[in-house]
């Protein structure tokens, strides 16, 4: 079968590698579209994701689409439409035993966190367990579909926040999570939804889903106190500061963009004053299956799909998601 490997920074190749025989419990997949992730982004230009180094030759690739290719067990036939929920799981701790997605010694797809490295599914054909595959709707295209893992972190965060019915809203950032993470805040009923970027082309694409309102932060400062739940996607300190002066008195903060694991200048003032509650949001624990219906019943989430391009121009669609004044969210065509 043919792959997409990043073998370092700035080494990557389609190579052929052999087909994976499925063992117990597994279901082998037939890939039609894998999307690009800023995190497969820092593992070809930087040849790591913060502290995840890669070792040997990694597939990339988390948020995928496709159809079954190989069930042993014969319960899921052939060409049945799927996308995968791309984490296991680790060990249970006291506490957290509802967010499995925080269980210490966990596995997600395309990752470099683990040795041997875990596997993702940038190639043509693609070994996951059972409980990871969600079956989609007929009426649901795998274009469509490839958006399920990054529309699930923006679900995520909305979870975190209790919800955005009635809510003025403001979404930081309008790269791809940002922009699915605004039109899961519109489709939750939110009265009144702000984007943000320093870029045109990421606000064209956030006006074009229906945002109510964006602001160009590089030249105009957000109104102060004027937000209920801040959904912060960009990770950048002075975003993050905007956006606690922002959120109004006892507003919700929930933090979805990463940060360096580094000191930043974060300025905790006003997140003090105000009493907001703030969130981490990490990746998601089962929003994947709302974010399928979500993208069935709503089809113009499909236009953050910017660009696509087949396996041996992987060079090309990696340097066209880096510049995100360009594109939004990039497919991969296997």
């Amino acid at each position: 079968m043919r792959a997409v490997v990043i073998n370092g920074k700035e080494d990557l190749e389609v190579v052929e590698v052999p087909d994976p025989e499925p063992g117990p419990d597994q279901v082998r997949l037939r890939i039609a579209y894998a999307g690009i992730c800023g995190s497969d982004l820092h593992y070809y230009y930087e040849g790591a994701n913060g502290a995840f180094v890669v070792r040997e030759p990694l597939v990339p690739g988390h948020e995928v689409s496709g159809t079954v290719d190989l069930d042993p067990s014969g319960q899921l036939a052939p060409g049945t439409p799927v996308t995968v929920h791309p984490a296991t799981f680790g060990e249970q701790r006291p506490g957290i035993e509802d967010r499995p997605h925080l269980w210490p010694g966990g596995a997600y797809l395309g990752s470099a966190s683990t040795w041997p490295h875990t596997q993702g599914g940038m190639s043509e054909l693609l070994l996951v367990d059972r409980s990871m595959v969600r079956v989609l709707p007929r009426s649901l295209p795998l274009r469509r579909a490839a958006l399920a893992e990054p529309l699930a972190v923006g679900l995520h965060g909305i979870t975190l926040a209790g919800g955005v019915d009635g809510a003025r809203v403001l979404v930081t950032g309008s790269g791809p999570i940002g922009l699915l993470t605004a039109a899961a805040a519109l489709a939750g009923g939110a009265a009144q939804v702000t984007a943000t970027d320093v870029l045109p082309g990421p606000l064209e694409r956030a006006r074009a889903l229906g945002v109510h309102r964006t602001v160009d932060v590089s030249a105009e400062e957000l109104p102060a106190e004027a937000y209920d739940v801040v959904l912060e996607c960009s990770g950048v300190p002075a975003s993050i500061n905007a956006a606690f002066r922002a959120a109004r008195r006892a507003g919700v903060h929930v933090q979805l963009g990463m940060v360096p694991d580094e000191p930043k200048g974060i300025n905790l003032a006003p997140m003090i004053s105000k009493e907001l509650t703030v969130l981490g949001s990490f990746r998601f624990k089962d929003e994947i299956d709302a974010a399928v219906a979500l993208l069935d019943a709503r089809p113009e989430i499909e236009q953050v799909v910017t660009h696509e391009l087949p396996a041996d121009r992987a060079l090309e669609a990696f340097a066209v998601a880096r510049d995100s004044q360009a594109s939004g969210k990039v497919l991969v065509a296997l």
